[in-house]
């Protein structure tokens, strides 16, 4: 064990912690025991130390101190020292905890010399490390969420064009609607998820601009105009992003509405995948007593007391990330809108939940193509059969007989759809005649 001390006292650490005296406090103030702070994010904020470091090395400032600092980034890049990033991922300070977190790992993997705030944080705030972080994080993960809706999109497109065939029973409300093809459906789903790909792919736009180089409150209080030049280019090099320095950095460190505007599409996105699962759920409900429309591939054994019975886990699963996806919005944009005057306090909370969401939506999506969508057959002879059953034809007479004289006959055969189609047809000719 080691001690470390400051004006705020003295604590113990742990020989092995390459954390120091802020992370460990952060460990007892905040330890909820909840989850550790997403990788993701601390990885983007190690990014750009590294293209701090390498803006300071180009302008020749204390060039064997930041050449040691970006060798610590690449280590900690590799993730090798993924341990020593303990702290809980709800934290109060508006990421401080986070942030000195990094820089203490850094310093001390950089060497004796090296100063977590003179040096690591020179020219820096939480206030633009942390929001350009996690735009970065952000944006890697749209990419990959936007790329498997692409994916999930094309297999939707390809089992319509081979259910092109497959005459069904449409339904409006649960209940018999009129003809439809298993093909149709699928390609409707099809369309929706086209559309979450688009407005994924789009968002990434509003997401480049960033607030690093303007500190505290977006004024540039410390940071010297040639770094903040340099240091951006920097990290559009490291990271293959499109970023440039905000218009107006205050807006940026004050305002973050854009995440509640990501949010709110991958709300939009949870939305269809819930619907299209649950879809799925009702056709494949049986195998006697249920739909059977169609049957999802059988992954695990569905009771402990059941033999035999078989659930429809994957969508089961699917609905349930789009249910968190939806109640991350909800913390989101609470969040959002508690940001008083030049921050908000609540930032850690929101990245939390939105990378959550990005991360389980990447996942969830690759596995509801490749585990459900790739993998359900149809049951064409139970489709006919239900739609023979059905008086969903019956909509089709209207324009000859008229909605009342269909309705009519209907109700007088008590839903029998052979008696209801041979009385139409008597119907039909009748009139034809009469004409």
């Amino acid at each position: 064990m080691r001690t470390e001390e400051d004006e705020l006292g003295r604590k113990t650490l742990p020989d092995d912690a390459l954390y120091g005296l802020q992370t460990a406090r952060a460990l007892d103030n905040f330890a909820l025991g909840y989850k550790p702070v997403n990788r993701q994010l601390v990885y983007a904020i190690v990014t750009v130390k590294k293209a701090v470091a390498q803006t300071y090395q180009e302008l020749q400032v204390k060039p064997e101190v930041y050449a040691a600092i970006e060798r610590a980034c690449n280590q900690v890049l590799s993730g090798q020292y993924d341990g020593q990033f303990p702290v809980d991922a709800l934290q109060g300070g508006a990421g401080t905890t986070t942030h000195m977190n990094v820089n203490e790992v850094l310093a001390r993997l950089a060497g004796p010399e090296v100063h977590p705030l003179d040096d690591v944080n020179r020219g820096q705030s939480t206030n633009d490390v942390y929001p350009t972080a996690l735009r970065i994080a952000a944006i890697e993960l749209l990419r990959r969420v936007s790329e498997e809706c692409a994916k999930l999109q094309q297999t939707l497109q390809r089992r319509e064009m081979e259910f092109a065939e497959i005459a069904k029973l449409g339904r409006t409300e649960l209940m018999d609607a009129v003809p439809i093809t298993l093909g149709e459906e699928f390609g409707a789903y099809a369309q929706a998820i086209a559309r979450d790909r688009w407005r994924i792919y789009k968002i990434e736009e509003r997401r480049r601009q960033v607030n690093l180089g303007g500190t505290a409150v977006g004024r540039a209080d410390t940071a010297e105009r040639r770094y903040r030049f340099t240091v951006i280019e920097k990290l559009r090099e490291l990271t293959g992003i499109g970023l440039a320095e905000a218009e107006y950095p205050m807006d940026i460190t004050q305002n973050n509405d854009v995440f509640v505007e990501v949010s709110g599409l991958l709300k939009a996105l949870a939305v269809n995948l819930m619907k299209i699962s649950n879809d799925l759920r009702l056709m494949n409900s049986g195998p006697k007593g249920g739909l059977g429309e169609l049957h999802l591939a059988a992954m695990q054994k569905g009771s402990t007391i059941m033999p035999g019975k078989v659930n429809p886990v994957i969508p089961e699963m699917t609905m349930q990330v789009a249910m968190r996806v939806m109640a991350n919005d909800t913390a989101i944009t609470m969040a959002a809108a508690h940001g008083e005057f030049e921050l908000n306090a609540f930032l850690p909370l929101i990245a939390d939940c939105l990378l959550e969401s990005l991360s389980l939506l990447e996942q969830g999506v690759w596995l509801f193509r490749t585990h459900c969508i790739e993998l359900l057959q149809p049951d064409g002879a139970q489709c006919a059969r239900l739609l023979e059953q059905s008086c969903a034809f019956a909509t089709a007479y209207i324009t000859v007989l008229s909605y009342d004289a269909v309705s009519t006959i209907i109700h007088q055969c008590d839903g029998d759809a052979a008696l209801v189609r041979q009385k139409l047809e008597a119907a039909v000719q009748e009139q034809k005649r009469e004409s």
